[in-house]
């Protein structure tokens, strides 16, 4: 191997290799084990979540093919819907071409392919970078022929079981985009803004509890009391509660509306009346349901007020029970427009009672980028509440299971109060609704045109029209885990591969995705007995991964680090331009530039996959958010780098030896090798119970314990007087157990590191007589407790042990590392005696000792300094070894520099404006201080008083 570890050199090729080769195909032997990628959106780039989740994924699927799995992990694409219709409609305007609307929805759609062949590969070809062992032979995309055909079956039976109506509700609305987007495509931000209150004149004399004509209501969007059709108050508010069934005269439409008691209104807030807007709020549109109030569309879909309203009553149909007018005044304003000249109207008319500041959390579109409305609007829905029964209640019994278990309260809480779900998006890219009108409205649902006439006897000449909208992308990746595999056929891969046994996803999508997955499947596929199939066994939700302050990570905060520049490495002036080159705010890009340059003032150095797959794992604890933190991404490249030297340091004493390998070979192993060899079998099944638990920290701490402390820093070392006084047997037993164990754990860690593993067991597997193309096809190390010598185990422990008194000393007293010692050795036992004398090559050798001596019980000793091990007294005589006067000069020199840092430290604390204005955790930094230069300070006096005796 080279000398130095470079994975730039290594990865790239080795991945083509294994995709090239086949090596991610099911193999068609084992127990089937598959997993679903939750598929990413084609416009998208790798980014640290699914760097996280990639991961796991792939440390699963290696794990389980290694361990002998039929191993599936199924890939694919999401269309994105509304993110994909963005990017090819900038990408026409940058290009000067024709508007989506000029090119019409055939054209354009055809441009979206055309896109999708040129850019639509970048996330995928990432992926690869990250080592992810997909399946890419089978790769989907939610609008291929055969999901597309799952759609329309899904959506055709769903309607013919009365499970997907058509309806005006209330939704979230982008008056940008002019289409339906879904609460996750929500992003809620905190505004400063005002609270208006207004008086509403009470209608036929009728005064209040304290002789007030009107009633006064408070609103943050006064442009919405042109759609008012009623005020709410508490059915036990005192001052209200004779009111409920009054009327009041609407200002500025001269509406009378009625006064309804509900508990929606709160006693305690405001003036505890509200003003009740059904077609514009999701909390008055269910007030105005319970009470069957009409409900008043004033507002366009891009947001403006409306010539004329619509007027629908509780269930949606069109009323004439209310006037429509709005006044000329507001016709056509511009919604945050209309806003002003209602208030100015309303202030000029005396019914403005007060304006008050107010903090607001305002939704806005995350794509469009503008404030969502609620807008009351024709769409289709799914009726859930039937499908969720179901879906609950295989969590329920333990069908699937969460991991983090409490994942599965969060679950319940929305499947217990499950609402329809809308379906359809205002869209030209995506699942056309399989939904034909003829030229009365009448709707027919069938799989195609042709379906339609025929099922419903529709001749030639009538005309049909295929309805505009799009289905939601979350539709089609509900049917994810089944048409993937290609449902509605009952394929040979649906069979073997379904349920997939993991999912792994993070916490924000379980009722957007994985719930609905649950739902749709459940409905969908049943087992020959005909009991509902689960998608999953196991949901193991991750946390999200913050920046190193606990932030999210954000494009606006600059705070994004993209995984490939981990990988690959990116110099500052790429990162201050990738960071902010795209920034319309001058002074926020100036601001990014400069943390950025302090944070990375050389750029982000290469650290190679293995590595952030590493770190990924090692911070992989369940369920939590992650905070990032390159200092570990940096420590988990020097454990590559110690991995590749001692590998280096195996095929330097082993290539060209006989390792032992030969069935007739005889071989004498040393108490290291049968330590080592029990080390690793118990580093196996630990490891393996980490990884069958989910537990990716422990088995990534698990493999760095051992590889860095047992096998790199002590067993190595052990290794080295046996290659230079052993015996030939001895010698060829060690390089055996070299072999043995590096191989055995190169493929132990293999499922998280698969490159470095890949590139070093290429060279040392013929060593240990395995014939093979890859690492990825040999068998997963398995726990055998018939390689733990206990005996073993315990004596090198205390060779350990001993060792670490003498190294103890040595830095204590200054003594030099070379500097040969004598030992002298008090309250030793007949096992201390058996242990000393068995292992006296290793302990000369690597506790540099010149003689070991045994004192009798009342045997006098020179001035030592000592250590314990157990009941046993390791003893250094000083005399001779340091220069008495010397080490008294630098002991006193450190005094007192320790006894000023106490003084002034103990200062601080006994000063009381500092203890009464310091933060609580700057106080017990400073007692922490203070306790350690007392530990410092003793420490320095017994080795004073210890050596004022030589």
């Amino acid at each position: 191997m080279d000398k130095t570890f470079n994975p730039q050199n290594i990865e790239r090729d080795i991945y083509q290799k294994w995709e090239e080769s086949g090596q991610f195909k099911p193999s068609g032997e084992g127990e089937p084990y598959s997993i679903m990628i939750p598929p990413p959106n084609v416009t998208g780039s790798l980014h640290m979540g699914h760097a996280f989740q990639q991961t796991i994924m792939d440390t699963l699927t290696r794990y389980k093919r290694m361990s002998g799995n039929n191993t599936l992990w199924q890939v694919g694409t999401d269309h994105a819907g509304i993110a994909t219709q963005m990017v090819v409609e900038r990408k026409l305007a940058s290009e000067n071409g024709p508007t989506r609307k000029e090119l019409g929805r055939e054209a354009f759609i055809d441009k979206i392919w055309e896109w999708k062949a040129e850019s639509g590969n970048t996330i995928t070809n990432q992926m690869r970078r990250l080592g992810t062992s997909v399946d890419w032979d089978r790769e989907r995309f939610t609008m291929d022929e055969g999901l597309s055909n799952a759609v329309n079956e899904v959506f055709v039976r769903l309607h013919s079981e009365d499970l997907i109506y058509r309806g005006k509700r209330l939704v979230n609305w982008d008056p940008k985009l002019l289409t339906a987007i879904s609460d996750l495509e929500v992003e809620n931000k905190d505004k400063k803004g005002h609270m208006w209150h207004f008086r509403y004149p009470l209608a036929d004399g009728v005064t209040t509890s304290e002789g007030k004509d009107y009633l006064e209501v408070a609103t943050t969007r006064p442009e919405t009391v042109l759609g008012d059709t009623g005020v709410a108050v508490n059915p036990e508010d005192p001052r209200y509660k004779d009111l409920i069934g009054k009327f009041v005269e609407l200002p500025l439409v001269n509406r009378r509306i009625p006064i309804v008691g509900d508990e929606h209104a709160d006693m305690e807030k405001g003036t505890g009346c509200v003003k009740i807007t059904p077609a514009h709020d999701f909390n008055d549109y269910e007030v105005g349901k319970r009470h069957k109030l009409p409900m008043i569309n004033i507002l366009t879909f891009s947001g403006n007020i409306r010539q004329q309203a619509e007027v629908f009553d509780t269930n949606g149909e069109a009323s004439d029970l209310l006037d429509s007018t709005i006044p000329k005044e507001f016709q056509d304003l511009e919604r945050f427009a209309a806003r002003k000249a209602v208030v100015n109207k309303l202030d000029e008319l005396g019914l403005l009672a007060e304006i008050k500041d107010h903090d607001l959390t305002v939704p806005y579109g995350d794509r469009g980028g503008v404030v969502i409305e609620p807008m009351l609007t024709d769409q289709w829905y799914v009726r859930a509440a039937p499908l969720a029964k179901v879906a609950a209640d295989a969590v329920t019994n333990g069908e699937i299971e969460f991991v983090p278990k409490q994942y599965e309260n969060m679950y319940f809480s929305w499947m217990n109060d499950i609402q329809d779900w809308c379906i359809s998006r205002q869209l030209w890219w995506g699942h056309r609704i399989p939904a034909w009108y003829d030229e009365q409205g009448k709707v027919y649902v069938g799989r195609d045109e042709a379906e339609v006439r025929a099922q419903n006897g529709l001749a030639a000449d009538v005309k049909l029209r295929q309805d505009d909208d799009v289905l939601d992308t979350w539709f089609s990746s509900a049917l994810w885990t089944f048409s993937t595999l290609g449902w509605p056929e009952n394929t040979e891969d649906l069979k073997t591969f379904h349920p997939s046994n993991v999912l792994v996803t993070g916490f924000d999508i379980i009722f957007f995705w994985v719930a609905r997955m649950i739902m749709m499947t459940m409905h969908f596929l049943k087992d020959e007995n005909n009991k509902p199939q689960v998608p999953f066994k196991t949901v193991y939700v991750t946390g999200l991964i913050r920046d190193d302050d606990g932030n999210k990570m954000s494009k606006s905060k600059g705070n994004v680090i993209d995984p490939l520049d981990m990988i690959d490495g990116i110099s500052l002036e790429d990162l201050l331009e990738k960071r902010t080159g795209n920034m319309m705010q001058p002074k926020m890009a100036e601001k990014i530039k400069k943390q950025t340059a302090k944070q990375f003032p050389n750029g982000i150095e290469p650290h190679g996959t293995d590595a952030l797959r590493f770190t990924l794992a090692a911070l992989a604890s369940t369920g939590r958010d992650i905070n990032w933190d390159m200092k570990r991404l940096e420590g988990y490249r020097n454990f590559c780098n110690k991995l590749w030297n001692a590998s280096n340091f195996v095929l330097m004493n082993t290539q060209d030896f006989d390792c032992g390998f030969d069935a007739d070979t005889n071989m004498t192993f040393s108490l290291a090798d049968k330590w080592i060899m029990g080390q690793y079998q118990n580093t196996i099944k630990a490891y393996r119970s980490a990884m069958d638990t989910y537990r990716f920290d422990i088995a990534a701490h698990t493999l760095y314990e051992f590889t860095w402390d047992q096998f790199c820093g002590w067993y190595i070392e052990l290794t080295k007087p046996v290659m230079t006084q052993g015996s030939e047997t001895q010698q060829r037993a060690t390089r055996h157990t070299l072999v043995t164990v590096l191989e055995s754990l190169l493929r132990l860690m293999h499922p998280i590191m698969p490159f470095i593993t890949e590139t070093i067991w290429q060279d040392v597997s013929p060593l240990a007589h395995c014939h093979s193309a890859t690492i990825m096809n040999q068998a997963y190390p398995e726990y055998d407790a018939s390689k733990v010598d206990a005996t073993a185990m315990e004596d090198l422990e205390w060779v350990k042990g001993f060792v670490l008194s003498v190294r103890t000393i040595r830095g204590e007293m200054d003594i030099a590392p070379s500097k040969p010692l004598q030992v002298l050795l008090r309250n030793a036992s007949s096992q201390d005696i058996r242990r000393l004398e068995e292992n006296t090559m290793f302990l000369n050798a690597i506790a540099k000792l010149e003689s070991v001596t045994v004192l009798s019980p009342d045997e006098q000793a020179p001035v030592c300094a000592t250590s314990l091990l157990g009941s046993l007294e390791i003893m250094i005589p000083m005399a001779g070894l340091i220069d008495k006067d010397a080490e008294l000069a630098r002991i006193s020199k450190a005094l007192d520099k320790l006894e000023k840092d106490f003084a002034r430290t103990q200062g601080k604390l006994s000063n009381e404006k500092f203890v009464s204005n310091a933060p609580d955790a700057v106080i017990e930094k400073e007692k922490a201080k203070l306790a350690d230069f007392t530990m410092q300070m003793g420490k320095l006096r017994e080795q004073r008083s210890s050596i004022e005796s030589l």
